[in-house]
């Protein structure tokens, strides 16, 4: 039997309880699977601050690296935004990423039947939604030299190398094989030079791929059809800024942040995370929606560890708790039948797994 050593970092807020639900139900499709889990919990965020004065610990990235995935839940919090900033939660995950060499984003964003009205757009536009958005994370804008500021000017630079998008372009088309085979590529190569740049290694990469229907966009057109047809969409093939834009845009097509999982991968371990932040308002009492951790335990399953199998178990039972009518406080109004709690909801869909 296979064993999988897992890095739980549960962090801030609402991290504890909804990590607690994933591994509840992780443990269930292990019950009925030909592997077993064993899990090593570590601090990042502010909790990681307020007990080791740092918001990333060492002894947490030598855990994570002597893993096979980390599940994260969420870090942050009014409490640690007065801090330097190179002291605050969010930066702690900053050098995370670095430290991992997680450089892709994925960010699915699918439409359930069931709550196909908690959608702010109507239900013919955004039923069937089920598209991906593969962001590059440690390059671009956010990342490039030179970047400063004076008193009256601010400068920042955006760098692509080919090697990066030749990277970041494989996990797209690798990600496409597995679901509708069609890759959009975003960019501004009608502006930028390293958008053209992109685009021309993009479609070098394709030639490898000779399944996969490849197509270009630009950024600003992408935006506005994700909004008028979504539905044309299986895999969007992006950068830093414009995956940073577009996969908040996309992740609203289902109506509730609660709901969505992410991944980041890269060359050495994968982190696989909600979305959504800590939320330290509803934090202990039981209401926070665990779905979105739930879902990215079955990213982890089926992006991570190749058990894809057991992915779909987890899948099809948080389609069935919503089929069910089960829903958490953010979805009440959303034709509950049940309104539970972040515990029963977990129960819940770990119970399906089992039958």
């Amino acid at each position: 039997m296979k064993k999988y050593k897992i890095a739980l970092i549960k962090g801030d807020g609402i991290g504890p309880e909804i990590v607690d639900e994933a591994v509840k139900v992780l443990d269930a499709v292990a019950s009925c699977s030909d592997f077993s889990f064993s899990y090593e919990e570590a601090l990042m965020g502010g909790c990681a601050y307020d007990i080791a004065g740092d918001p990333l610990p060492k002894e947490t990235i030598n855990i994570a690296l002597n893993s096979d995935a980390v599940l994260f839940g969420a870090i942050g919090g009014e409490k640690w935004d007065t801090l330097p900033r190179e002291m605050r939660p969010e930066s702690g995950l900053l050098r995370f990423r670095k430290e991992l060499g997680v450089y892709a984003n994925l960010r699915p964003a699918v439409v359930y039947d069931e709550l196909i009205n908690a959608s702010s757009l109507k239900a013919s536009v955004v039923k069937g939604v089920d598209l991906m958005v593969v962001r590059e994370l440690i390059g671009g804008i956010y990342f490039g030299e030179p970047k400063g500021r004076t008193a009256d000017k601010g400068w920042n630079t955006m760098v692509y190398t080919r090697d990066e998008i030749v990277r970041i372009a494989h996990q797209a088309f690798k990600i496409a094989m597995q679901r509708s085979k069609r890759v959009c590529s975003v960019d501004k190569a009608n502006v930028l030079d390293v958008s053209q740049l992109w685009r021309d290694t993009v479609i070098e990469v394709a030639k490898e791929y000779p399944e996969v229907e490849l197509s270009h966009m630009y950024v600003d057109n992408a935006a506005m059809q994700l909004i008028r047809d979504p539905r044309q969409f299986d895999v969007m093939l992006t950068g830093n800024i414009f995956g940073d834009i577009l996969s908040d845009e996309a992740s609203m097509l289902s109506g509730s942040i609660g709901l969505l999982p992410s991944a980041s991968v890269g060359a050495k371990i994968g982190v696989y995370e909600p979305i959504h932040g800590s939320a330290p308002d509803i934090a202990g009492q039981g209401i926070a929606n665990p779905i979105a951790t739930i879902a990215s335990a079955s990213m982890m399953l089926r992006y991570g560890l190749d058990e894809i199998a057991a992915a779909k178990k987890i899948d099809d039972a948080i389609k069935k708790a919503l089929s069910e009518g089960y829903r958490t406080q953010d979805l009440a109004q959303f034709d509950a039948k049940e309104v539970c709690s972040t515990s029963e909801m977990g129960s819940i869909i770990a119970n399906y797994i089992v039958r």
